[in-house]
């Protein structure tokens, strides 16, 4: 394959990745909310992310299931950091699975992961955050996404904050105008409004904060270890740094007597 092969090849996906990103924006969120946990030194607030669980029980979990979130990891650094009395408190009071060995159901305890819900036909949040990226900065470059996040969050937070108060009946479902959702109409009713949670450390609960804590709370559920891999990434990056430096003096010292004797 010739150099001119290449270059052609190289700028056609350039420009079907750069339409692509265009399209995702225009769908997608139309601005960018500034998550803690955003650009490459950024990390999930434990307060926020406590406070986001708490939406979750309190209103999410009536119809959504986290069946892929371990509860105990509600108690790592880098998560909600819970107590684990805390954690084990929680399981037991708000969730029940069903246990083979015993053919009924029990408390749930930490070492459970959380419930599915399947009850109404709603989809698990698990990994909803990722899997519904929709900000990727103004040309859907490498950079942009890095700093800008993939936009999951912002999505989330876009649909629960964009209902317009209209709704609809058809084919006897009721729905619910949203100007986030493709299409226009949801059959999710509105889930939040101002003063639906009450927060125990006074924190700002209109419909906007609820919707970010929230939001936030299911980026971490997506991406339980993103922490640890930007610190990883971080430590190779330095270490690529130092290595490239040692390699370049070490270049200059062998080739020095060379160069010498080609100048004499």
């Amino acid at each position: 394959m010739t150099i001119k092969t290449l270059t052609i090849s190289a700028v056609t996906a350039l420009a079907l990745t750069a339409t692509g990103a265009l399209a995702a924006v225009a769908e997608g969120p139309k601005e960018d909310v500034d998550f803690s946990f955003e650009g490459p030194f950024g990390a999930f607030d434990e307060f926020q992310l406590q406070r986001g669980l708490q939406v979750y029980t309190e209103v999410c979990a009536a119809c959504h299931g986290l069946q892929y979130v371990p509860i105990r990891t509600l108690a790592d650094e880098g998560g909600p950091h819970l107590p684990e009395d805390q954690v084990r408190a929680y399981a037991a009071q708000n969730f029940e699975v069903f246990d083979a060995e015993l053919d009924d159901f029990r408390p749930a305890k930490q070492t459970d992961n959380f419930p599915a819900n399947t009850a109404v036909g709603a989809p698990d949040l698990s990994l909803m955050a990722k899997a519904r990226a929709g900000f990727h900065g103004p040309y859907g470059t490498g950079l942009s996404q890095l700093f800008n996040g993939m936009g999951g969050a912002e999505y989330i937070t876009w649909i629960l904050t964009s209902y317009t108060g209209e709704e609809k009946t058809e084919a006897g479902v009721t729905l619910y105008e949203n100007t986030a959702f493709p299409g226009g109409w949801i059959s999710m009713a509105p889930p939040l409004d101002d003063g639906l949670v009450d927060y125990a450390d006074g924190h700002s609960n209109d419909q906007q904060a609820l919707a970010e804590d929230v939001s936030a709370f299911l980026m971490w559920t997506a991406e339980p270890k993103m922490m640890a891999r930007k610190q990883a990434g971080l430590t190779g990056v330095l270490f690529l740094v130092l290595l490239s430096v040692l390699l370049y003096l070490t270049n200059k010292r062998i080739w020095k007597p060379v160069k010498n004797r080609t100048k004499a």
